[in-house]
């Protein structure tokens, strides 16, 4: 039987994720087999695993902390929005349906056998699974049929470490809340609360965290400090799409009300000189060097977005002399035409930017599929992305006709789009891009011969598990993990 620790948060973006990476980063150093895993995630970042099933992007990072390959099993229900009150629901790596929210709060009890069967083709793998929680334990309206934290924990039998973030303030109210707004058996399971992202001196919190103690009746586990890292997070809230540096090159993306997969992106931030904006409107949009148009969601709606806040016309002028480049839902918003004649996003038939060639036509059944070659024949300012070898995965509920068999990449003048997923990420693409650009503009970055993503993120992962190592009582991790029943005894049941 694996040994099981979850993560659980006062509330959303407290740091779960990142701290689920670095417990698998620290287990896997440790010489065990560690697994992530989340029952239910919502987020608009996914991943294609090799055998084609789509999780939450998340996950696939954990699982890159680990040392290991990405699986359904790690994420087995991914909710992905569609509207502020309903969403794309993938059971297993495949679309389910679209359900609005008060259904699917009414059907997700039927998800247990799914998840439970997820949970154990882990197990027959993993020496210790780390789990992570969604939003707050002690949402009260939620708590009924709960299958992502304290419902879980019960079932699996997991013990509990309680994150609270200090950056945000009220860390001690948030903490002490939680634990009492939460049943006597499910607090029993909360063996340890950390304090993420402090900053300054430690020493300050103690009479803090010596009250927090004896309200609690919880130890502190630890006390993490705000980390400067750069890995993938889940969703739209992401600090990520803040705009920060300055740069020579100026990448401008366009955020999209339904964003997906901004991780695409974050290579780019990566490069010295390189600077990347999430921009919602004209008068953010400047004169960049390059104008990125993200995956979506809702590529009808996100396009009817751009139309009506001026975004369209202003792209449209700037592409004869500025290069655009979309990914997915962007690469299919720059075609002629996207026709939805399923009601798969909104229905009906939408003209498009007609920056490139090409008809989009939305389907039911959804392309997921890693893939991977040589970027064929380019031309143009990014001519030098010709033979260089790409791979990344789709995933896409749309099909493009009458477009030219371009391979990874389709061109037209200034304007490139791609499917692909993930394809900057590879070898020297965004770096070539990023040469090419700046020196359009008679510049030079500085040498990047020796620039390696894949390495650099490797190094972004010891770095984190470093500093969790430094920061956690470990010895009382590998404790609390030791207490877990036998299988199959003393189980809740939802």
């Amino acid at each position: 039987m694996s040994r099981v620790i979850m993560v659980q948060g006062t509330m959303s973006s407290v740091g779960k994720s990142i701290l689920t990476a670095g417990l698998c980063r620290i287990f896997r150093q440790d010489g065990y087999c560690a697994l992530p895993f989340k029952s239910q995630n919502m987020a608009l970042n996914s991943f294609i695993t090799d055998d084609g099933m789509e999780i939450g992007r998340a996950q696939a990072m954990q699982a890159e902390a680990a040392g290991v390959k990405p699986e359904v099993w790690m994420n087995p229900v991914l909710l992905k929005p569609t509207s502020d009150t309903g969403s794309q629901v993938i059971v297993n790596g495949k679309v389910r349906g679209n359900m609005d929210a008060r259904r699917y709060f009414s059907y997700k009890k039927e998800l247990i056998p799914d998840i439970l069967h997820a949970f154990h083709k882990l197990e027959e793998q993993a020496d210790i699974i780390v789990i992570e929680g969604a939003g707050s334990p002690a949402e009260i309206n939620l708590k009924e049929n709960d299958i992502v934290n304290m419902g879980l924990a019960g079932l699996v039998d997991a013990p509990v470490l309680l994150v609270g973030d200090i950056d945000r303030g009220g860390v001690f109210a948030q903490l002490l809340g939680t634990l009492f707004l939460l049943e006597p058996k499910e607090r029993e399971r909360v063996k340890g609360l950390v304090i993420n992202k402090f900053r300054g001196d430690r020493s300050i919190l103690d009479p803090g965290i010596a009250m927090l103690e004896e309200k609690g009746k919880v130890p502190v586990a630890g006390v993490v400090p705000y980390m400067k890292l750069a890995l993938e997070d889940e969703d739209s809230l992401s600090t990520q799409l803040e705009n920060r540096r300055a740069g020579v090159v100026d990448l401008a993306v366009i955020r999209f009300p339904r964003i997906s997969n901004f991780t695409d992106f974050l290579v780019f931030d990566q490069i010295p000189g390189v600077r990347v904006r999430y921009i919602s409107s004209v008068r953010e949009l400047g004169e960049p060097d390059l104008v990125i148009l993200p995956g979506s969601k809702n590529t009808i709606g996100d396009l009817k977005w751009m139309r009506q806040n001026g975004l369209e016309a202003a792209i449209r002028k700037l592409a004869g002399d500025v290069p655009v480049f979309g990914i997915c839902g962007g690469y299919q918003m720059l075609g002629e035409s996207i026709s939805d004649p399923g009601c798969v996003e909104e229905g009906g038939q939408m003209r498009g930017m007609g920056l490139l060639p090409g008809h989009t036509v939305l389907a039911e059944e959804k392309t997921q599929r890693q893939v991977s070659g040589r970027i064929e024949e380019t031309g143009g300012i990014f001519a030098g992305l010709s033979g260089l070898p790409f791979c990344g995965y789709e995933i896409h509920m749309g099909v493009t006709k009458e477009a030219p068999d371009a391979g990874a990449i389709c061109r037209s003048g200034n304007v490139y789009g791609t499917y692909v997923h993930g394809i900057f990420d590879e070898g020297r693409i965004a770096v070539t891009i990023a040469e090419a650009l700046a020196q359009k503009k008679g510049l030079a970055l500085s040498d990047l011969r020796d620039f390696d993503y894949r390495a650099w993120k490797e190094g972004q992962y010891d770095l984190l598990a470093q500093t969790v190592r430094d920061s956690l009582d470990m010895d009382a991790v590998y404790r609390m993990m030791d207490r877990r029943k036998e299988y199959g005894t003393g189980r809740e049941r939802i």
